[in-house]
């Protein structure tokens, strides 16, 4: 299996110069047309390649569509990063920033609260999708099939007594959300701890990311974490003016 993998692998770097055919896939690989067929039409079937009218392969679309997903991750956090740090600095509370991906929703950066009680999350790990604020707004931004068939899907734990209890009530959590332009998990996976969302856009307007404020209701009421909502959107609409290309990136002194 590994050994088929690297020949499947050792093909891109090949297309990469330029369309070949299936002769000179065959002897760069040194192995047999019909191996090289075989690892071609897979590599085919996910978009990873193209046969062109003239029978000769280039990259496909798909690679280079998932290399642009790879790439708007890495950009986005390290453009709202400094964002994060300075929104931390002003509210003393939990940040987070995070992604949708495979069907998970996941924390790709963290800045920590400034208060000795602290958030468990962790970057990389995903989140309690059907209550945390973050998820909400990567979801509701999904084209309405996609979103109803994603809300179906799902398991929906009773984390606690304010946790979503269902499909339905998930997709109009999603309805509100989308039309108000903010969310927020005010005790639906831990009773004690609230949090504000606002959504990070591209250029094109689609919800790229969500960025977060948390706070334990020891150290600030949910009403008062909800009254930062103006603060925490003005932050998200800075990092997306900077990630569309709307605002220049400011320099570090």
């Amino acid at each position: 299996m590994s050994q088929t993998v690297d020949r499947a692998l050792s093909i891109l770097p090949l297309l990469a110069e330029g369309p070949a055919d299936l002769g000179q896939v065959a002897d760069r690989l040194g192995v047999h047309k019909s191996t090289a067929l075989r690892l071609l039409r897979t590599l085919h079937e996910h978009g990873m390649v193209y046969r062109q009218s003239d029978q000769r392969y280039r990259l496909g679309a798909r690679l280079f569509a998932l290399a642009q997903e790879a790439m708007e991750s890495l950009d986005i956090r390290e453009i709202a990063h400094p964002h994060l740090v300075r929104l931390n600095e002003q509210c003393g509370h939990t940040v987070h920033l995070a992604v949708y991906e495979d069907g998970e929703v996941l924390y790709i950066d963290k800045v920590e609260s400034r208060y000795p009680v602290r958030m468990y999350s962790r970057i990389g790990r995903p989140v309690a999708i059907t209550v945390a604020a973050v998820a909400k707004l990567l979801l509701a931004d999904l084209p309405e099939a996609e979103r109803r068939a994603v809300a179906e899907k799902l398991d929906y734990p009773m984390y606690t007594a304010r946790s979503t209890a269902g499909a339905p009530a998930f997709l109009r959590e999603l309805a509100k959300v989308r039309e108000q332009g903010w969310a927020s998990d005010l005790g639906g996976h831990e009773e004690s701890i609230n949090c504000v969302a606002a959504p990070v856009r591209g250029a094109d307007g689609r919800v790229v990311a969500a960025m977060s404020v948390s706070a334990p209701n020891v150290v600030v009421t949910a009403d008062e974490l909800l009254a930062l909502c103006p603060l925490v959107r003005r932050t998200a609409d800075a990092i997306s003016g900077e990630y569309s290309g709307r605002t220049p990136i400011k320099e570090a002194p």
